[in-house]
């Protein structure tokens, strides 16, 4: 016998063939089944501790994930699913990861029965076209304009989270918010960045029903000179810069030799006549409120107190691009360069206020704002936490809606019909995939099989009921009431999902469910080459002589 061959080093462990599809699948379904239970209206919320010993109640798929630390790869990848379905659309984390869990687990069948994974794959994206095709059929378009449907829209994305027990009220705050901010692009086509102009300011204390949507801008901070300056100024005209009100300094260090005592009150008075015409020329435009992103100097605070305009400085430039927004001016660099139309009046009212114990800014009753700033009040910051969480996903979902305004059946009805008709559909494709195919259009079923699990009832019952009614593909909006786990009729309920959301979301689930069967190896423990002796701390560096020229030891990035 010949002795074995080694080719990958001890340290290396090597995983190959069925066994690593079989773990991929078993990490998958942790992963899922970790947040299968915060699917739905009486879903559960989980706690998690971070490092520093702060805590996160959630219940939002992607927030719980994130905060999860994986060892295995496969769940790493789900991880990401989440994470791009969080940052496309916004909504529908949880589904994506139950969803591709359970397109794993009814593969896990074939690959014991030694299918080859390609063949799996492309029955599963066969599945997905017709999916998406029977998701076009069943849409049906409504009108942005119109408010109750946007609000059924809203309250059933938002109504499986911890703050459906508060009503309308953040689906209110959302709508209210994304249609502030939502700005035409031509074709009827509106483009809504909830990240860039709407804010979302967390102050403790009150009670969550006293959260608004301002229509206009608020940030954390007080006029410059407190006692001297208005703090409350009705139609201000505000006039936003970028650029320092204080005496330059040099760039680099410089040293000036006076000789004569006079000079030194020379160069003193040139920097107060610099400061005086940098106000002089602001005040020209007689403006009520001036703000900077820079420092203010206490002699160009005096002057323009003089003048009865209240200032504010070192404004963050995200801020100070959403103040822009809101009352209509525009941001100048230098303060001889200002124009009458950079000054801002779009603002009805400025004012500061005391809210707890720290002074906030608010520029409201803007004319027509394109930025504003959802106001949150609540108990304790873990609550505030989660209700901001929530509010995201409430405004992504109206933002899915103003830019794409097709609705699909929620409470799983939707999956249902698609499962139906891709049942329907298995029994014309000829060969060895129609099986996957099929198994995959049972996979759907997973997301109103969860839904009635959360719920507590009889999930067979429920679910041969329901099979029953979609089985040959009509009653495409029967679903599963969350609340109560009756069957009920979705239109009704207006129990409404985005079409963008849940396309995004089959997309998403098949196509990393083909993703991990392909991996059939793994191959784990490379380690970074070092240099021999370069393990003991810091080294002195290593000078090449000629003769370790041509050893090249490449170290791989």
């Amino acid at each position: 016998m010949h002795a074995p061959v080694l080719v990958l080093q001890d340290s290396m462990k090597r995983e190959q063939g069925g066994k690593v599809q079989r773990a991929n699948i078993q990490a998958a379904k942790a992963v899922a089944d970790i947040i299968r239970t915060t699917l739905g209206p009486r879903s559960m919320l989980k706690m998690l501790l971070d490092a520093a010993g702060g805590i996160v109640v959630t219940n939002d798929g992607n927030a719980i994930l994130r905060e999860l630390d994986l060892a295995h790869p496969a769940a790493k990848s789900m991880i990401e699913l989440s994470r791009t379905q969080d940052e496309e659309v916004g909504d529908g984390t949880t589904s994506v990861i139950v969803l591709a869990g359970e397109m794993l687990h009814v593969a896990e069948a074939f690959i014991d029965k030694k299918y080859h994974p390609t063949v799996i794959c492309r029955a599963y994206g066969k599945a997905l076209e017709d999916a998406i095709a029977v998701l076009d059929k069943i849409a049906m378009t409504i009108d942005v304009k119109d408010r109750a449907t946007m609000l059924g829209l809203v309250k059933s994305c938002i109504g499986t989270k911890f703050t459906s027990q508060f009503g309308d009220l953040i689906a209110d705050l959302a709508i209210d918010a994304t249609t502030i901010v939502g700005v035409e692009v031509g074709q009827g086509l509106r483009e809504v960045d909830i990240k860039k102009y709407i804010k979302v300011e967390k102050v403790p204390g009150g009670q969550l029903e006293d959260s608004t949507v301002l229509k206009g801008v608020m940030m954390n901070k007080d006029v410059v000179a407190p006692g001297k300056m208005r703090r409350k100024i009705v139609n201000p005209r505000i006039i936003l810069l970028d650029s320092p009100l204080e005496y330059k300094k040099g760039e680099n260090q410089t040293n000036a030799e006076l000789l004569r005592e006079e000079d030194w009150n020379v160069l003193l008075k040139m920097e107060e006549e610099y400061i005086e015409n940098m106000c002089a020329q602001i005040l020209k435009f007689k403006p009520d409120v001036v703000i900077t992103e820079k420092g203010l100097s206490d002699l160009a605070c005096h002057y323009l107190s003089k003048a009865g305009v209240s200032a504010i400085r070192r404004l963050r430039k995200t801020d100070n691009n959403r103040i822009a927004k809101a009352c209509g001016a525009v941001i100048v660099n230098r303060p001889d360069e200002l124009q009458e139309s950079d000054v801002g009046t779009g603002a009805g009212l400025f004012e500061v206020k005391k809210i707890g114990d720290e002074f906030f800014t608010f520029i409201v009753d803007c004319k027509d704002p394109k930025a504003c700033t959802v106001l949150l009040r609540g108990a304790s910051k873990d609550l505030l936490n989660e209700v901001e969480r929530n509010l995201q996903d409430a405004m992504s979902a109206a933002r899915n809606i103003i830019k794409n305004p097709k609705l699909v059946p929620g409470g799983g009805a939707t999956e249902l019909t698609v499962s139906a008709m891709l049942k329907q559909k298995s029994s014309s494709i000829e060969g060895i995939e129609k099986w996957p195919y099929e198994a995959a259009a049972i996979a759907f079923v997973a997301i109103p099989r969860t839904l009635a699990q959360n719920c507590g009832v009889n999930v067979i019952r429920t679910m041969t009921a329901l099979q029953g009614k979609h089985a040959n593909g009509e009653n495409a909006w029967i679903g599963i009431d969350g609340n109560t786990g009756e069957i009920a009729d979705m239109k009704e309920q207006k129990i409404w999902d985005s079409y963008t959301v849940k396309a995004q979301a089959f997309k998403t689930a098949i196509e990393a469910a083909c993703l991990l069967l392909r991996i059939d190896d793994i191959v784990s423990g490379i380690k970074k080459k070092q240099a021999p002796g370069a393990s003991q701390g810091p080294s002195k560096p290593k000078v090449e002589g000629e003769d370790d020229a041509d050893n090249d030891q490449l170290i791989p990035e």
